[in-house]
């Protein structure tokens, strides 16, 4: 008998989602061990503040790109991991705040608000994790039914600008090699490209319906 990877039942699926947010913490372990090790190199702000970028932005990435692998593959309970990805993004984006306000400026906030001023990728990348914040209070199955179906789903359609933003933060950050903020930036291309046709597609259905 064959198996069909599109229906899962809700024990697999408990499984799966614990082993998927010990996988979401291996970064996080990986950085403590390092810093515990003294292997952190020359610089360890700048290795936690990249880790902690990368990390926030690949779980966003990965997050936005759910939506389309489960239209397209017809796989709807990968749908079901979408909020924890979201929130480790999140969780991810505070440590790197956190590393960035408090070991990087020792809570000079006026030198804070000059940098964000002064600095593009700086700026682009406060605003993209201030956005951040609605998505994840109103992430919780209550706030679903209090903001209603309808308004929550365009609610959570920042996460398109909240990525974008990441990524242009990365690109504007490294400047040279421009490696892994391409990638990223491809990603999210085919991610969105995918989402327009499907939704043309849904369309033509409702025209011929």
């Amino acid at each position: 008998m064959a198996l069909d990877i599109r229906r899962i039942n809700e024990s697999h699926l408990r499984i799966l989602k614990g082993v998927l947010f010990l996988l979401a913490l291996i970064p996080l372990e990986r950085l403590v061990a390092w810093a515990l090790m003294d292997s952190l190199g020359a610089n360890p702000i700048e290795k936690v503040l990249r880790q902690t970028g990368y990390w926030t932005l690949t779980f966003l990435t990965l997050t936005m790109a759910l939506t389309p692998i489960r239209q397209w593959t017809g796989v709807i309970w990968v749908g079901r991991f979408r909020r924890m990805l979201g929130l480790f993004a999140f969780f991810y984006s505070l440590l790197h705040l956190g590393t960035y306000v408090i070991l990087d400026q020792f809570f000079d906030w006026m030198g804070i608000l000059k940098d964000i001023a002064k600095r593009p990728y700086i700026t682009v990348g406060f605003t993209a994790l201030v956005l951040m914040i609605p998505l994840a209070v109103t992430s919780t199955d209550g706030m679903l039914r209090r903001l209603g179906g309808e308004r929550w789903r365009k609610l959570h359609r920042l996460i398109y600008v909240i990525t974008l933003g990441g990524i242009i933060h990365f690109w504007w950050l490294v400047k040279k090699d421009i490696t892994e903020p391409f990638i990223f930036a491809s990603i999210y291309a085919v991610s969105m490209l995918l989402r327009s046709l499907m939704n043309q597609r849904n369309v033509r259905k409702r025209r011929l319906a």
